[in-house]
């Protein structure tokens, strides 16, 4: 065998014998890492954070199981950075999940507002509304604006991602302004920007009442609505659908929870109402509708 490769074998064995095992300290002593913060809640500006937030009443998030606020946002299309208006948002059962979420995911909440020039119960719902979400630590800074049978556009032409409205075509349609409406969304939009509708909904083999008197709207009627207006229909959800509900109540759809009216509009309500039978029914059965301002549309200045 050659004596240079013994020699260095030789060597490899020396250092190796040499090297023993590495220093090492009893288990007892060996410092354990502090574990990280187990986060109290879902993380701060996720959808579960804004749904579950301290800020909302216990009555709002008992609503969520028949709302599904996550599953309807995500199936919107809510993304991060949007600007995002909704459209006579109430006492703002959903603003107080919107603006947060907005706020903390660099978007902007923008609120159109009954006229309150409409009448006293529209005056003081707005201004109810402006209070309730005037913090702006909370809530970011909300833009109010109006939308009636006469306001002007209610955003800045083509500025807005998502134009949001829950369970309220059939007060336009009382209204007469149902054709109106539709066309002040797609101005607002930008193109490519999300319409997403959520509303009572109509069989369509029953009649539709023009003013939708009983607050169920035909899926047929709004896609015909927001077709005239220039949408293209994308898609639809039964994430707030409801089988139980056939659409056939005494007083509309009021008489279903959460509402559970027991007499006509203006009358006293009846104290002797059997409400069992509705309350077993859940709350209304409702489509959710999403259509799309085509990315080609022109700005409404330019056509």
């Amino acid at each position: 065998m050659n004596l240079r490769i013994v020699f260095a074998v030789v060597l490899l064995n020396v250092l190796v014998a040499g090297c023993g095992e590495p220093e090492s300290l009893p288990i007892a002593q060996i410092p354990i890492p502090d574990a990280p913060p187990v986060p109290d809640g879902p993380p701060t500006g996720s959808l579960e954070w804004a749904i579950n937030g301290s800020w909302r009443t216990a009555r709002d998030t008992a609503r969520n199981q028949w709302r599904h606020p996550v599953q309807t946002l995500q199936f919107c299309g809510l993304e991060t950075g949007q600007n995002v208006v909704e459209v006579w948002p109430g006492g703002g059962w959903y603003t107080q999940i919107l603006a947060p979420w907005l706020k903390e995911n660099d978007g902007h909440y923008s609120a159109a507002l009954l006229d309150p020039k409409e009448s006293e119960r529209a005056r003081m719902l707005g201004q109810s509304f402006i209070q309730a979400y005037g913090d702006k630590e909370r809530y970011g800074a909300i833009t109010t604006s109006v939308l009636s049978a006469n306001s002007a556009d209610f955003a800045p032409t083509a500025s807005m991602d998502m134009v949001l409205t829950f369970r309220n075509v059939h007060s336009w349609l009382a209204r007469g302004m149902g054709a109106k409406a539709f066309t002040d969304f797609y101005a607002a939009l930008k193109p490519g920007g999300a319409l997403c509708v959520v509303e009572h909904r109509l069989p369509d083999a029953r009649e539709q009442d023009p003013l939708a008197a009983s607050g169920y709207v035909q899926l047929t009627l709004v896609k015909a609505l927001a077709a005239e207006a220039g949408f293209v229909f994308e898609a639809m959800s039964d994430v707030n659908a409801n089988p139980k509900d056939m659409a056939d109540h005494p007083f509309g759809v009021w008489t279903l929870p959460p509402v559970r009216r027991s007499a006509a509009p203006g009358e006293t309500q009846n104290p002797e109402f059997d409400h069992a039978k509705y309350e077993a029914i859940g709350e209304s059965n409702r489509m959710t509708l999403r259509f799309r301002k085509p990315v080609s549309a022109l700005n409404p200045m330019e056509e």
